[in-house]
């Protein structure tokens, strides 16, 4: 009977373990360029391996239900071997969050991360200690410090989109890998002259007080806005058109950062479907603002919104 209670007992905090992480991400390695004299199943395992890290690690406080989960992706590009076991890599990690009454996601994150150089032996342990960032091995622990800081921030934009500076804790931990990140050759991305768009400013973006606007923008975009836009469609393009007027006046301000760019990423298709809706003086208003913070797609925008 002891026994029966005892698994019993097993089983349900196996349950809530499984309820309790905070990410449900996919992981893919590719690696295709690495030469054929590797044996190229070492990186499904390391797939594998990560997979594990960030699905089952609890990376906060708070338990979320399987539903509650945010979904992530990490897409591993091996580009070269720098020599045996070391590999250098871009990483591009994506994140949505859903719109409320709503079946649509909206991206909260598309970075490509350029600079990931790491060592790995097949089966070798791919474990993060936040309070042992650099290991004992700095290319080995690379790795894990470059996917637990991303997922650190997958958790920081999406708290911060739920409530005034929710993410806070998350953006501090990221901080706190930059701080301790792994030193030595080939590891760049951690360090204000590795530079102007890396790990270092987006973590000094998120944690400046000078830059405490940006969590308001964060907020106001997807709580005053997108959440509101099944059910009063004006109502919700002029609170995200002023969350993008607050931005821009930061950006006018503060030129540059590398918030502002990060947080355009991806936005095109959303905001150019929600605002070509919009009545002429908002669609008008929003253009000005659009092509200013978005250089890149600015004629996209003049196309979408003449």
């Amino acid at each position: 009977m002891k026994n029966k209670i005892g698994i019993l007992a097993l089983l349900l905090l196996f349950a809530f373990a499984a309820q309790a992480q905070e990410l449900q991400a996919k992981i893919t390695v590719i690696a295709s360029r690495v030469p054929t004299t590797v044996d190229k199943k070492i990186f499904n395992t390391l797939q594998s391996q990560l997979t594990n890290l960030i699905n089952n690690r609890k990376w906060g406080n708070d338990v979320f239900k399987q539903s509650e989960k945010i979904e992530c992706s990490f897409l591993l590009n091996i580009e070269s071997v720098v020599e045996t076991n070391v590999y250098k890599a871009s990483l591009t990690v994506q994140s949505a969050r859903p719109v409320f009454n709503a079946a649509y996601k909206s991206a909260m994150i598309n970075f490509q991360d350029a600079d990931v150089t790491f060592k790995y032996v097949e089966f070798q342990p791919v474990e993060f200690n936040e309070s042992r960032v650099q290991g004992s091995d700095a290319l080995t622990s690379n790795l894990t410090a470059v996917f637990a800081y991303y997922a650190y921030m997958i958790l920081g934009f999406d708290y911060d989109s739920f409530s005034p500076k929710g993410g806070d804790l998350f953006f501090q931990k990221a901080q706190n890998i930059v701080n301790n990140a792994p030193e030595g050759n080939n590891i760049s991305g951690w360090r204000v002259f590795d530079g102007l768009r890396n790990r270092y400013f987006l973590a000094e973006n998120m944690m400046n007080p000078r830059y405490n606007l940006v969590h308001d923008v964060i907020y106001s975009y997807y709580r005053s806005g997108l959440d509101k836009l099944y059910e009063a469609e004006a109502e919700a393009a002029n609170s995200m058109l002023q969350s993008l007027v607050q931005l821009q006046a930061f950006n006018k301000e503060n030129p540059n950062t590398m918030f502002v760019q990060f947080f355009m990423q991806s936005k095109f298709i959303e905001l150019s479907g929600i605002f070509k809706k919009a009545v002429p003086d908002v669609r008008t208003r929003a253009l000005e603002v659009l092509v200013l913070l978005d250089p890149t797609n600015a004629q996209k925008y003049r196309d979408a919104l003449k």
